[in-house]
């Protein structure tokens, strides 16, 4: 993959490929290599941000994103982006990768995440019942520059501590201090085995040891409270909050729009009958995706009922469904999720995925990155389609001890924690896939990449409020439809 140098225009990528023969090279071999994109593409350049009076109307490609989704719920989408520039920044995946493109780098690949805003980590739990911090959204997911991913991560940190009201110096300190220990963890890899760096983790119990000494009393009852209500995050708890019995049996509850079940979305018995059937097919073919140990365990489950489910910003919009399934009694559930898989935002700047569907690239580039991934984790095309036409599906556990950190009320020093801890997790799962020994390289023991890039977050929070402004103007104007659903 050749670079993009400084001076370089903006332009569509050639196919980002993971490329496992570096492994292959001395150390010596892949430190020069590093140097070397060092040298073409200066540190210093990653805090360019200049989008020109060329740059793709932002609004007009999340129009062209809304085509795909379903039409009754684009306007939830706007409305929750109108909130604040925050929650305008989750849903601006595509946009931020337009605009991405046109940035210097250094053409050393990664699987990348696509999406790596703050808020797209947090807690769940392993197969071995250890809660564990890691990278949780992958909807976009597919090889690509390495810088990307950091600069999105780098870009939320900077609009969510200006929408928690701190001081310039503050939000510095915690920007440079995430990409800084994006660094210093990349370096840290770099001499390690690839056996090694596929066996890292973030185990949450251990990282509560680390950070007890940096934690204030009000700081520990916290931790310690989202931590305890993490593990009633489950099947079980999800059964009491999303359904209510019927006959005997538990059926999922109705609070539209952001949960409809069948009989409500497709009045017809006969339709509904259909999509039940097609329903149960696809969770039924889906098993073919799993190793064979999680397939006979989800084989003691039956498909029992389902409803279409909204979304985070991101993907509100998209088709996603749960699925009730039930294994010995009612008291033995397990909810699923078939989330529509799309095209990665990053593919026509970074090249198409190798996977024709779309669901297994989302798992494909899941495995890849995190530590340990949910047992569950699979991927089916429903070729008579779910609206009429075929269309990709991932399929997950709804909840497994899964938890995330409200982001809008974090203190500075929390955030400073939190986003550190991001940045490890961040370079924990591109040294994965990636030359960790040629990018440690590249980013060097000076804080020069970091300055850089919190340069360009600050640039691209100005920037990003102003496309949020452009947004609640074009509601204002009757260009865009928004509705509140929180």
């Amino acid at each position: 993959m050749s670079v993009m140098t400084a001076g370089s225009r903006p332009r569509r990528a050639a196919r980002y490929e993971l490329d496992p023969s570096a492994g292959r090279l001395t150390p010596e071999e892949r430190v020069a290599r590093g140097r070397a994109a060092r040298a073409a593409v200066p540190r210093e350049s990653h805090a360019m941000f200049e989008p020109g009076a060329g740059r793709a109307d932002p609004l007009g490609l999340l129009e062209e994103q809304a085509r795909t989704r379903v039409p009754e719920l684009v306007p939830v989408r706007y409305g929750r982006m109108m909130i604040s520039p925050f929650t305008y920044f989750r849903g601006v995946a595509l946009p931020m990768a337009a605009d991405l493109a046109g940035t210097p780098v250094s053409g050393l690949a990664v699987q990348a995440c696509g999406d790596a805003h703050l808020s797209n980590f947090g807690i769940f739990g392993s197969a071995e019942r250890r809660l564990v911090f890691d990278v949780n959204d992958f909807d976009e997911t597919l090889p690509g520059p390495w810088e990307w991913d950091v600069k999105r991560l780098a870009a939320s940190l900077e609009v969510a501590a200006r929408g928690n009201g701190f001081p310039g110096k503050q939000r510095r300190e915690i920007v440079a201090g995430a990409v800084a220990r994006y660094r210093q963890a990349m370096r840290s890899f770099a001499p390690m085995t690839s056996l090694e760096v596929w066996y890292a983790h973030a185990d949450v119990d251990q990282l509560r040891a680390q950070f007890e000494s940096q934690l204030n009393q009000r700081q520990r009852k916290a931790v310690d409270k989202g931590l305890a209500a993490a593990r009633t995050r489950d099947s079980m708890q999800a059964l009491a909050k999303l359904t209510r019995l019927v006959d005997g049996r538990p059926r999922i509850r109705s609070d539209p729009p952001l949960l409809v079940p069948a009989e409500e979305l497709i009045p017809g018995d006969a339709d509904r009958a259909a999509l039940r059937e097609q329903l149960a097919g696809l969770i039924g073919s889906y098993r073919r995706t799993l190793d064979h140990a999680h397939r006979h365990l989800l084989e003691q489950y039956e498909f029992a009922d389902l409803a279409h489910k909204v979304v985070g910003v991101g993907s509100v919009g998209t088709r996603c469904w749960i699925v009730l399934m039930l294994g010995r009694d009612r008291d033995d559930p397990l909810f699923l999720q078939v989330k529509e898989a799309q095209e990665s935002v990053l593919a026509r700047f970074a090249g198409a995925s190798t996977y024709a569907n779309q669901g297994q690239r989302v798992v494909v580039g899941q495995r890849l990155m995190q530590a340990a991934s949910d047992i569950f984790l699979g991927w089916q095309r429903a070729d008579a389609g779910l609206g009429g036409q075929p269309r990709d599906f991932y399929v997950r556990q709804l909840r497994d001890w899964k938890f995330s950190v409200t982001i809008e009320t974090m203190r500075p020093d929390s955030m400073r924690m939190y986003a550190a801890l991001c940045g490890w997790t961040l370079a924990r799962a591109h040294a994965r896939t990636g030359d960790r020994i040629a990018i440690a390289a590249y980013l060097g023991g000076s804080d020069v990449f970091d300055r850089a890039v919190a340069q360009f977050a600050a640039a691209y929070a100005d920037q990003n409020e102003r496309d949020h402004d452009g947004l609640v103007k074009a509601v204002a104007s009757g260009r865009i439809k928004a509705e509140r659903d929180l």
